[in-house]
């Protein structure tokens, strides 16, 4: 368990760092998009047939980062639009 939770600390950093421009999350929430890539990345590894879902290989690895970047995005967005920004 405690090796989930670092992968996906890794796992979501290398997704800000990825990620062009300035990120307003948290470290927790960091973590937590971190933890969702990654389990999505093992999820399509397991598809695959390249591993099992909490098995550390290269695909599921590259697959988590992208699923994070992706993850970022979407909670950039969605979080930008409760700060007031107006939708034209």
């Amino acid at each position: 368990m405690i090796g989930f939770i670092v992968a996906g600390l890794v796992i979501g950093a290398l997704a800000r760092l990825v990620k062009p421009g300035k990120q307003n999350l948290s470290l927790l929430t960091t973590l937590i998009l971190g933890l969702v890539g990654s389990v999505i990345g093992g999820v399509i590894a397991n598809l695959l047939g390249t591993g099992d879902i909490f098995e550390l290989n290269i695909l599921g690895f590259i697959v988590a980062v992208v699923a994070a970047v992706l993850l970022i995005g979407v909670a950039e967005s969605v979080a930008g639009r409760g700060k007031g920004q107006v939708r034209r």
